[in-house]
């Protein structure tokens, strides 16, 4: 049984980076300020490889870039409503750098899209109007991220019982047990 359900969370995942309407698309994603504070957000699931690698986008000068520079901890939460299933994820993050990979995502972007990486002034930063937002014409500041999951905590939520299972990931074998719900 524990297979099984490895395989579903799996599924799941997958589904979220490939399907627009799934509900594992967006996700939140918990990081740890400098000052030791938790901070939350709700970013885009790209890619999901076959070892469970997640890839997300963002702009390199966001407070998550430098959030995560500082500490590479993170917490991912997942929820599907219709089939009750919540999925926690603990692990690291590492920032992809190879210029050739970069462009490659780069070039297949939408070029609507794009424009989320173009911004003259950096994420968060101060607007008289949010209509005047400025945006380059050359160059931007996309960034791609990857988390390595170390620990995968599924629950669905049915009758007569829940079920509960904590997957952990040591030399790139994952191993699960069930909890109590």
């Amino acid at each position: 049984m524990e297979k099984l359900i490895f395989e579903q969370l799996k599924n799941e995942l997958v589904n979220g980076a490939v399907k627009k309407g799934h509900p594992f698309r967006y996700f939140s994603l918990a990081t740890v300020s400098p000052n030791n504070e938790p901070r939350l957000r709700t970013v885009v699931l790209r890619k999901v490889t076959t070892d469970l690698e997640l890839f997300f986008y963002t702009d390199r000068r966001s407070n998550k870039v430098d959030q995560l520079a500082t500490n590479n901890n993170i917490a991912a939460l997942f929820y599907h409503p219709k089939k009750l299933l919540q999925l926690q994820i603990t692990g690291k993050t590492t920032f992809i750098n190879d210029e050739q990979t970069l462009k490659s995502i780069w070039n297949g972007i939408p070029l609507n899209s794009r424009k989320d990486y173009t911004t003259a002034d950096a994420p968060g930063s101060l607007l008289n109007n949010p209509d005047q937002v400025d945006y380059l014409t050359d160059g931007n500041h996309f960034c791609v991220v990857k988390i390595i999951p170390s620990s995968i905590e599924y629950l669905r939520l049915k009758r007569p019982h829940h079920i509960r299972m904590d997957f952990t990931r040591k030399n790139q074998e994952w191993s699960g047990q069930f909890l109590v719900p």
